[in-house]
């Protein structure tokens, strides 16, 4: 298993750039829960705090692909400095405006411009691989491999930026997501030997490559709808943890949660798998739906660690089938793009779930709460259900 993931990092190059891309990444796990406390901190209003933080996530959703389309036609060494600087400038903006108790408006407009201007770097990382790599099966492991950074960032991203808030001081949280984001994308952004190259149009009469829209609309919905699954699990297990007196676990049962996937990761990067990846992403799909149904049931911290662990196996497999799927059917001139609309499908779907279970732990409390959760599974089965064999970029048609 070892030596499956040595063969690509061996090549020239890789290692460093998903390293960085890593470091890059720890905003995208820090900022929103950095967001919140700070602002709780300075009102004394979580409604307002995950307002802000939602204003963020919500303009990162929905600039994600036209960001996607730049990187695709200018680069990322030209894209990714500029969109990170914005991000930098506008988020530091945005701490300010908490601190010094400028007009609420002015937070809410910097944090959403801080959102907007976050690259995706993890779509970028992943576009590397593809261009540096020709093998599917090695491909795939690279995804793995990535889809266990993305768990790393998930792990240490709250733990650090919680506890530099409460026990520093709440900006520190964010400050230290400020450095990582941009000492980590300027140093991705600069290793041209690994960069994809940019796909401009000659001129604007001529044909882009056609989309797969059935299919990418179809993995962007599975997306969309484990974001609410992970949305809502999330805020309903910090719930879950206050109810049972100790809130501050709340933070080591989502890192259990996510541990379990991170280890199903590098297990998948590992293993030649005779089943195609839609049977993959249905069977995951399927995993994580029912790994949520117990969840209701459980008043025991312990028992809950355990089953959030469990329950964290059926993550990254099926979020690495999407990813694949994605790499195979989207033209390599819009790869990018592409890639773009299945993560942001997973960050859009974050707010609406939260703020369902915030609005079933009122009225209810916290175990119905995951309900929503398990209505979000639902969900991203039926699409995974209903996606359909592909035919890839080699013209090669995915095996149902």
């Amino acid at each position: 298993m070892l030596q499956t993931y040595g063969r690509i990092l061996n090549r020239p190059g890789t290692a460093l750039f998903s390293a960085t891309g890593l470091v890059a990444r720890l905003p995208i796990s820090m900022v929103g829960l950095g967001t919140v406390l700070l602002v709780e901190d300075a009102s004394g209003s979580y409604g307002l705090a995950g307002a802000v933080s939602a204003a963020g996530l919500v303009a990162n959703a929905g600039f994600a692909i036209l960001q996607g389309r730049l990187i695709d036609r200018f680069g990322q060494s030209r894209v990714l400095p500029l969109a990170i600087t914005v991000w930098g400038v506008a988020l530091s903006l945005a701490v300010l405006s908490v601190e010094a108790d400028w007009p609420i408006w002015t937070t809410f407009v910097l944090a959403a411009i801080a959102g907007a201007s976050l690259p995706s770097v993890g779509s970028c990382v992943r576009a590397r691989w593809a261009h540096v790599l020709d093998d599917d099966r090695e491909r795939e492991t690279a995804f793995a491999l990535e889809a266990v950074a993305d768990e790393t960032v998930y792990i240490a991203g709250p733990i650090i930026v919680t506890v530099l808030a409460t026990a520093v001081d709440p900006v520190a949280g964010l400050a230290t997501a400020l450095v990582a984001g941009l000492a980590g994308t300027y140093g991705f952004s600069a290793q041209r030997g690994t960069e994809p190259p940019a796909n401009p149009r000659p001129d604007h009469h001529a044909a882009r490559a056609p989309m797969p829209w059935g299919t990418v609309v179809s993995l962007s919905i599975v997306s969309l709808a484990l974001g609410s699954l992970f949305g809502s699990a999330e805020v309903t297990t910090v719930a879950f943890a206050e109810e049972q007196g100790a809130k501050g676990m709340a933070g080591v049962l989502l890192a259990l949660w996510a541990a379990g996937s991170l280890i199903a990761g590098f297990l998948t990067g590992g293993i030649t798998w005779r089943r195609g990846l839609l049977v993959r992403l249905r069977v995951g799909a399927a995993a994580m739906a029912l790994a949520m149904v117990p969840l209701a049931l459980i008043d025991s911290l312990l028992l809950m660690g355990v089953v959030l662990f469990v329950a964290g196996f059926a993550i990254a497999p099926t979020l690495i089938a999407t990813m694949s799927l994605t790499e195979q059917s989207v033209p390599p001139s819009r790869l990018t793009e592409g890639m773009a609309f299945v993560q942001t499908g997973i960050v859009f779907g974050v707010a609406p779930g939260a703020t369902v279970a915030g609005v079933v732990i009122d009225a209810a409390g916290a175990s119905p709460a995951y309900l929503v959760s398990v209505a979000g599974g639902a969900i991203g089965l039926a699409a995974a259900l209903a996606t359909r064999p592909v035919t890839t970029r080699r013209g090669v048609r995915t095996p149902a």
